[in-house]
């Protein structure tokens, strides 16, 4: 089941856990860390010390089929400047023979692998709103598919090999929304609600697979995300994104991806995160329980907002939701 309810406690930092939180020495594996949220998380894991490996298919020399300019050789170089060590490596999470011979370059050259981040989607640029199934481009269906299920799925079984030879591995799902809240309502498009929902079951079947080698796997999502994409929409900045509340109210509650960033590597460095093993949780959530706080210093309810303002229909200013 999926909800932090009154099972876990909250999460009051101390020295002691300053230093268990570090990731010195740890090797992750970021499979979409171009840009957004596998961006950041990719970072803040290299910011607590940890060898990231940034994989993706838009590098300085080929662009991927979303269109975006972000590349994997500008999310090595960050997690660089971060603190860690960020490798960057073109990969294709849908072509097998890349994502294996990937996991051998990560054996190879670090003889590990703790923390893997399943992050791919690009799904975005092959949505049509406003059709039925039976009205859809099947084409365009089977892509959507392939790039959010099959793409975990290949780079789960090729990599969790290399994770469990060490006990106490994680494995992070991300989507969008938690599985019992507000957001997991239908989303409009059936692919869209399927590919979703994929996540919350693969950590689910996953927290149960590793269990025998003291494994965890948590399916997260990000809140309402100011992406470079986001913000590209809204035709603002990560300095002046408040202007597009103006044509958007509800953006008044997007959280930068430094804070899903931020609540992952937590995430990573808790030697109790055990307790979130099969769950699906939202990086407010994690925020509450870690002391986590946006870039701005905030730390964002989208959860709370979204079921009580957006679907709730409540009457109220997303200030109140960003403590």
């Amino acid at each position: 089941m999926s909800g932090i309810g009154a099972r876990v406690l909250p999460y009051r930092r101390t020295r002691e856990d300053d230093v268990n939180a570090s990731l010195e020495g740890k090797v992750a594996l970021v499979a979409g860390a171009t840009r957004g949220a596998g961006r950041a998380m990719a970072v803040e894991l290299g910011r607590a010390g940890a060898t990231v490996y940034a994989t993706g298919r838009t590098t300085r020399t080929h662009r991927s089929e979303v269109g975006r300019p972000e590349t994997i050789e500008e999310t090595a170089e960050l997690v660089t400047a971060a603190g860690g060590t960020g490798i960057a490596v073109p990969t294709d999470h849908l072509v097998t023979s890349q994502v294996r011979a990937l996991v051998e370059r990560i054996d190879r050259e670090q003889g590990r692998l703790d923390v893997l981040v399943n992050d791919v989607w690009g799904g975005d640029h092959l949505l049509e709103f406003g059709k039925k199934l039976w009205e859809l481009d099947i084409d365009r269906v089977l892509r959507m598919v392939r790039l959010s299920i099959d793409a975990h799925l290949i780079t789960s079984h090729c990599a969790l090999p290399l994770l469990i030879r060490r006990p106490g591995g994680l494995v992070v799902e991300i989507t969008d929304g938690t599985e019992e809240g507000n957001r997991a309502h239908y989303r409009e498009h059936l692919v869209l609600d399927v590919a979703k929902y994929g996540p919350f079951r693969m950590a689910s079947g996953l927290a149960e697979e590793l269990r025998d080698h003291e494994g965890t796997a948590v399916c997260v999502t990000p809140g309402f995300l100011r992406s470079e994409e986001m913000l590209d929409h809204f035709g603002v900045t990560e300095a002046n994104w408040r202007e597009a509340v103006k044509k958007e109210p509800h953006f008044a509650i997007a959280e930068s991806p430094a804070f899903i960033g931020r609540a992952v590597a937590a995430l990573a460095g808790d030697p109790e995160r055990g307790r979130w093993n099969g769950r699906s949780v939202s990086s407010g959530q994690l925020a509450k329980v870690y002391g986590v706080r946006d870039a701005d210093g905030s730390q964002p309810d989208c959860d709370r907002y979204f079921e009580e303002v957006v679907f709730g229909g409540r009457v109220a200013s997303a200030d109140e939701y960003r403590s």
